[in-house]
């Protein structure tokens, strides 16, 4: 009985905040799309009057020279800058708190975030406690705790996969615990985001693979959700349908340019509707897998989603026979249950081609109480879940991860 009660408790909640939210001042990034749209962003830091700019990105990238195009045409435009490069996978609260301190000390006025998710979120998050100078980053973590503006951010994914561009959120990692949690507002949007697929055509396949997969994860996750708008619900089978026909070609030819920009497309279309309608267990449980084993996100997204799916069971039956159809593949003359099987089986089959396990096998038998706190914490009551979940679920779910 005490169950139920929650469970209603929850659904009060999601529908009284994503119905609410809906009156919140929500925007998109300013979009700068195309083969080298990078070369804009002085045209836009002009026109936005800031300098000098904080370039944040990761030493392998500034190593292996993505960054070059950027840094010329700042100096080509005369325009002041820093380079922050030390952000790692799955970036720390220290280094975020190291990256503002070196943002105020260099006295800069916007970031310019150049990398994926890890170096985009890094700068959100040293943006929201640049903002809260008098909040810790445990303290902004959850939703709508800014509420201030940020200092201007522009961001320039390298990969597609976590939408970070185009989201509300800023995952960072407690360097003490190693829980992962998320920082959710709207001053976190980035102002302008620039989608260059010239920029990810030397990904390695296995990174393309994985950022895939988050974005195909994102659109998922947030088209099973409860309290969808119709825009949402098409940026989920846009992203989809993308996702099916330009994954499997930039993975086999990463210099196909236009697959390149398609999938790129594809990932700030689920990462904007992930923003507005939420995830569900499948990235809590992701998280946790970063946090505990550095699994990185996207392949533990590839792995748990399928095995996510296929537990929901007939409760999410009915929207991946509708997902089916938006990936093109065969359903005609199919019931929801047997089309909504063919989807699974499509992902299945898409993380085979794409060298992805099946399992997880670094998962301790300790750590599974962890891992279910954790995934409960981020995902109830917020995330409006097709079936709500408490701990018993979440560990049947793991030991078949895990098996």
């Amino acid at each position: 009985m005490l169950r139920i009660f929650k469970i209603i408790g929850y659904r009060i909640f999601q529908f009284c905040f994503y119905y609410g939210s809906r009156v919140l001042p929500w925007r998109e990034p300013i979009l700068l799309i195309g083969p080298g749209s990078i070369t804009k962003v002085p045209y836009v830091l002009s026109a936005e009057s800031v300098s000098p700019v904080l370039v944040v990105s990761d030493k392998h990238l500034m190593k292996i020279g993505l960054a070059d195009r950027l840094l010329q045409s700042l100096n080509k435009a005369g325009i002041s800058y820093h380079i922050f490069d030390n952000v790692e996978a799955n970036p720390s609260t220290n280094t975020v708190e190291a990256l503002r301190a070196f943002f105020l000390e260099k006295n800069c006025r916007a970031f310019v975030a150049i990398g994926g998710g890890s170096v985009i979120d890094a700068a959100k998050a040293a943006a929201a406690r640049i903002t809260r100078p008098n909040k810790s980053l445990p303290q902004l973590g959850g939703f709508l705790r800014i509420m201030r503006k940020t200092p201007l951010i522009i961001a320039i994914p390298t990969t597609a996969g976590t939408g970070s561009e185009t989201t509300i959120a800023a995952v960072v990692t407690d360097s003490a615990t190693h829980r992962k949690y998320s920082l959710s507002d709207l001053p976190l949007i980035p102002r302008y985001a620039v989608l260059d697929p010239e920029l990810t055509l030397g990904l390695p396949p296995a990174i393309t693979a994985a950022t895939g997969m988050d974005a195909l994860t994102h659109a998922v996750e947030s088209y099973l959700n409860h309290f969808l708008s119709a825009k949402t619900r098409r940026k989920c089978t846009d992203a989809v349908s993308a996702i099916f026909e330009n994954l499997p070609i930039a993975f086999a030819d990463g210099t196909n340019l236009k697959a390149r920009e398609n999938m790129l497309h594809a990932s700030y279309l689920a990462g904007g509707a992930f923003t507005r309608a939420g995830l569900n267990y499948i990235h809590p449980i992701a998280h946790t897998l970063g946090g505990l084993y550095k699994i990185p996100h996207g392949l533990a997204n590839a792995v748990v989603l399928p095995h996510a799916l296929l537990y929901y069971g007939p409760v999410v039956h009915k929207k991946l026979a509708r997902l089916a159809s938006a990936a093109g593949l065969p359903t005609e003359g199919k019931s929801d249950a047997e089309a909504a099987a063919v989807f699974i089986r499509a992902i299945q089959k898409l993380n085979r081609s794409l060298g992805i396990p099946d399992r997880i096998v670094e998962i301790r038998d300790e750590d599974i109480p962890t891992m279910i706190n954790w995934a409960l914490r981020e995902a109830n009551p917020f995330y409006p879940v097709p079936k709500i979940y408490g701990a018993k679920e979440l560990r049947e779910l793991i030991d078949r991860i895990r098996a």
